[in-house]
């Protein structure tokens, strides 16, 4: 599964492996809002909602996702970038197994995703995006791993699956993960002014937001977040913002206190909104149908 950019357009091979099938999907759709335009909010879709179209990552040329693909009934999952240039969709990986969660490396230079491999393992995989290297694992004994985060000095933290989740950090050199928080949420981020990872948790019943900082391997608890909110951003290192329902709040971490409604986007998605990436005066955002 190698990804290869080409002048004029995108080119992708794919190296075939076993069948990996899924469970029914939820339906999603991903739709992309643009702030302060000369006619104010913008909102376009960028999916269909006629399959699982999740976890967007906003980029300055595009949207990398995840998206259904459906193969003689069976179902599994591949990434995809939208292009600004063209405004196209490509399946970057094309493969028979399940690749989740596209990040963009530190460097920038290649993606890396859960796979779901042949033996059922989720493991970090990379991708690189403009050479002729091969895909590769990671971590090879790290696993189950769901979600991720890149930090500014080769580390990474790692939601991991469990009874309970675990929140894990490494450096790539390391290879060895340690358990720095327990029933965590899925959204994990990287805060350069704070020099910190951040994540939600569960603690005495209560949600909050939190971050780890390697350096010292403190946690903190920043603020307390609604219940079942497990999805947010930041807009800067200083604001984050989540959904209720289909309203986008943001709130201060310098002055936690102080929330306040943000965008309303009730016209756009009537039901519930997850995902959110943001970049640039641009959000990305999920409604699950």
């Amino acid at each position: 599964m190698k990804l290869t950019l080409v002048r004029q357009g995108l080119a992708f091979t794919a190296l075939l492996l076993p069948l990996v099938a899924n469970s029914a999907m939820p339906k999603s759709e991903i739709l992309l809002a643009t702030l302060n335009t000369e006619y104010g909010l913008q909102v376009s879709r960028v999916t269909s909602a006629d399959r699982y179209n999740n976890q967007p990552l906003l980029t300055e040329k595009g949207i990398y996702f995840t998206q259904e693909v459906k193969d003689q009934g069976e179902s599994q999952t591949d990434l995809v970038f939208y292009s600004f240039a063209d405004q196209q969709s490509y399946n970057l990986t094309n493969s028979p197994v399940s690749e989740y969660s596209p990040t963009l490396t530190p460097s920038g230079d290649a993606l890396s995703s859960i796979v779901v491999e042949p033996s059922g393992q989720q493991k970090l995989w990379q991708y690189p995006l403009e050479s002729n290297e091969q895909p590769s694992r990671i971590f090879e004994w790290i696993e189950p791993v769901g979600y991720h985060a890149w930090g500014r000095d080769n580390d990474v933290v790692m939601f991991i699956l469990g009874e309970p989740h675990t929140l894990q950090y490494t450096k790539v050199a390391a290879a060895k993960g340690n358990v720095v928080a327990k029933d965590i949420g899925r959204t994990l981020t990287f805060n350069a002014t704070l020099s910190a990872f951040t994540f939600s948790y569960n603690k005495e019943g209560k949600n909050w937001l939190a971050s780890y900082d390697p350096s010292t391997q403190a946690v903190s608890d920043i603020f307390r977040l609604p219940d079942n909110v497990q999805d947010y951003a930041f807009t800067n290192d200083d604001t984050v913002i989540y959904s209720l329902h289909n309203r986008i709040y943001k709130r201060s971490v310098s002055e936690p206190d102080s929330v306040s409604l943000w965008l309303d986007l009730t016209p756009y998605c009537s039901t519930q909104i997850t995902r959110l990436s943001y970049n640039n005066e641009q959000l990305a955002f999920v409604c699950s149908k």
